[in-house]
């Protein structure tokens, strides 16, 4: 399979995901598209937005707009800030630059979503991390 194959079943599954994306508790059915496109993981490195999707058809790399540019001290891991940047995000009540954003704060510089067994793990600049379940959904 081509580069382009990899990139066009990336692009299908996130917009299709996107569209099927409830406001509240939606990224289940998000991580459910990639997981049926063939993305086993993904990976988010938090300053620089980018993202690196392990796929079937091949590996695609998503570079956003970077957090942080030059020289930045890391924040030092906050769990519970982290938590409330994820639940604030579950309701609704975040857009997605806003939750990376305050994944940043809370001192996530990286952050791992595994679609086989449904995890999405968050790790701190000093190997602290916090894992979260996902559930299940069906995608209609």
């Amino acid at each position: 399979m081509s580069d382009i194959d990899a990139i066009s079943h990336l692009q299908a599954a996130l917009e299709r995901g996107a569209a099927l994306r409830p406001k509240v508790g939606g990224f289940p059915h998000l991580a459910e598209s990639l997981r049926q496109a063939g993305v086993s993981r993904c990976r988010m490195a938090v300053p620089s937005n980018a993202f690196l999707y392990l796929t079937e058809h091949g590996n695609v790399v998503v570079q956003g707009e970077p957090l942080v540019t030059g020289f930045a001290a890391a924040p030092p891991f906050d769990r519970a800030g982290l938590i409330a940047a994820l639940r604030a995000d579950q309701a609704g009540e975040t857009t997605f630059p806003e939750f990376v954003r305050g994944c940043w704060n809370a001192g996530i510089v990286w952050y791992d979503v595994d679609t086989a067994v449904r995890t999405c793990t968050y790790y701190g600049a000093d190997g602290e991390s916090y894992t979260e379940d996902y559930p299940s959904v069906v995608l209609a």
